[in-house]
């Protein structure tokens, strides 16, 4: 049985809709949890995939949350590899930074529902290609990051140009969450630390904004969610070519720039 494994790091981000359709395709599914296990140290051996999903720590954040670079070490040597590798916010930075890309804090933020508007490459993209040049997707981050230069740029919102990218055929990154179903939502809204964030955002955010647009859109996010997850989990039958890459200092590889 195939096995992918997974690296949560706050208990309300968790797989969402991914778990059924990994599920449903005879993934067997492995979690690292964290925030309550921080300083474990996992190994990629026997597993045939990595899913790395969101956390409100930053990439450059590693002197406080030690196991971050453990996963970029872990993410690097996925990449060598060539296994197949989805990044979800936090996950997407992790991995643009391992590809040589800048991570860094915004001034701005995106807190809900936003328009995800598809570059040509995404919409050629064989995990991407069903979605229309402009789609709602739901956002919860106030990072941002450079697309790597040795990646292809899906997708952009108007705050982020950074929101979705391919390196090779096998890995993703998606500032944004399609995994979420409602129950997600209304989880996280529910969360203590983004109450407080959306309360002190001067009226910018609204609990309930966001849960009325959430019974507008979830359930065409839903669709794109389990046709986009259903493509990535294809990649599984792709060959594993290992392939050899330089590292410099800082878990970043020169030959991904």
């Amino acid at each position: 049985m195939r096995k992918v494994l997974v690296f949560q790091h706050v208990a309300h981000k968790i797989l969402g809709t991914l778990n059924p359709t990994l599920k449903e395709h005879g993934l067997r599914i492995r979690y690292v949890n964290f925030e309550r296990n921080p300083d474990e140290a996992p190994s990629l051996e026997k597993y045939h995939g990595l899913i790395v999903l969101g956390g409100h720590m930053g990439v450059y954040e590693a002197e406080i949350y030690k196991h971050i670079k453990i996963e970029m070490q872990l993410i690097e040597e996925a990449l060598k590899k060539n296994i197949p590798i989805l990044g979800i916010c936090l996950g997407a930075q992790m991995l643009a930074h391992v590809l040589g890309a800048d991570v860094r804090q915004s001034a701005k933020k995106e807190i809900g529902w936003y328009d995800l508007n598809l570059t040509d490459q995404g919409l050629n993209d064989p995990v991407l290609s069903h979605f229309q040049k402009t789609e709602k997707v739901f956002q919860l981050h106030g990072d941002t990051f450079e697309i790597p230069k040795s990646a292809i740029h899906l997708a952009s919102s108007e705050l982020f140009p950074g929101q979705a990218f391919r390196y090779g055929e096998k890995v993703y990154g998606l500032q944004c969450h399609l995994e979420v179903d409602q129950a997600m939502i209304h989880r996280w809204l529910d969360n203590k630390r983004n109450q407080h964030e959306i309360a002190n955002s001067n009226g910018k955010f609204s609990v309930a904004q966001i849960r009325l647009e959430t019974e507008q859109y979830i359930s065409h996010s839903m669709d794109l969610s389990r046709q986009t997850f259903s493509r990535f989990i294809e990649l599984f039958t792709l060959r594993e070519r290992p392939i050899l890459l330089g590292s410099d200092e800082g878990g970043k590889s020169s030959k991904h720039r």
